[in-house]
């Protein structure tokens, strides 16, 4: 049903992975099925609403792809009434089906009307007293996607060069012993395993190390549940070599079989940049 939450629906999936397309034809369903398939796209989340030409072929559709070997998943999305009359006139939004001949209230009977030959193929979510988040939530349970969809980039960076813009979470890690200022370190980073080593035997590195590990933990998954898609946690130290290099190396090992880990070290590759004459 128009204004129950299909594009929440859609940015979830599309967030999650699924190739997205909105509003297709029924008639239009294997053919892109079999393209997509064909381009190398094993997750493909399609949107049919009233609007589609002949809506009455999807059941057989579906019927087909299942032969063919395609796991199919129906979610149907619906709300009453009052609630859509409430959400169009507080958007402003037109509803697809409205024009001169049809009223508001009459479009969305008469959408009730086409939609009710589908309505029952798969799952129904009544999205009347659901906030968006809750729905997002409801989705990604229904779909098994769980927490894993979470991507976390851990970075490092030098409070010299400020702070990153995309950063969620800043760390800041110039109290611990700093390698510059040991000769034979000096000119390695964070990911050479002397300077490695050299921290590795720092207690107040371990300490504080095991400190980030445990907050994320407990934490990580919390942020996934409010369905958040990513999460950038920003290590800073002086100059974004040594100790905030170590740093997000460590945890991105850390995590990187719970969750889907990115690692990026603005220092070093603006440095590396530089050295090149990028």
């Amino acid at each position: 049903m128009s204004g129950s939450g299909k594009s929440i629906a859609l940015d979830v999936l599309e967030d999650n992975g699924y190739y997205c397309v909105d509003n297709l034809p029924a008639t239009l369903l294997l053919e892109v099925a079999q393209f997509l398939g064909e381009a190398g796209h094993d997750r493909v989340a399609v949107s049919v609403d009233a609007r589609s030409s002949a809506l009455a072929s999807l059941p057989g559709h579906l019927e087909t792809l299942k032969a063919r070997g395609v796991e199919c998943r129906v979610l149907f999305l619906e709300a009453t009434s009052p609630v859509l009359l409430r959400r169009f006139s507080e958007t402003r939004r037109r509803h697809p089906l409205a024009g001169a001949e049809l009223t508001l209230s009459e479009a969305i009977e008469s959408e009730r009307t086409l939609l009710a030959g589908v309505s029952g193929l798969g799952h129904r979510i009544d999205t009347s007293n659901l906030l968006p988040r809750a729905l997002r939530g409801w989705i990604k349970d229904q779909l098994g996607l769980g927490t894993g969809a979470l991507a976390i980039t851990f970075e490092s960076f030098a409070f010299k060069d400020g702070i990153p813009l995309d950063a969620d979470w800043v760390v800041d890690a110039r109290m611990l012993p700093n390698p510059h200022y040991v000769a034979e370190l000096r000119e390695l980073t964070g990911r050479d395993a002397p300077v490695i080593a050299y921290l590795d035997a720092q207690e107040i590195v371990q300490r504080f190390r095991e400190d980030l590990r445990s907050f994320l933990a407990r934490w990580l998954p919390e942020v996934a549940r409010d369905n958040r898609s990513s999460l950038t946690l920003a290590v800073g130290c002086t100059g974004g070599r040594h100790r905030s290099v170590y740093l997000a190396e460590r945890l991105a090992q850390a995590f990187r079989g719970d969750w889907r880990v990115l690692v990026r070290h603005r220092g070093l590759a603006n440095q590396d940049a530089a050295g090149s004459g990028a």
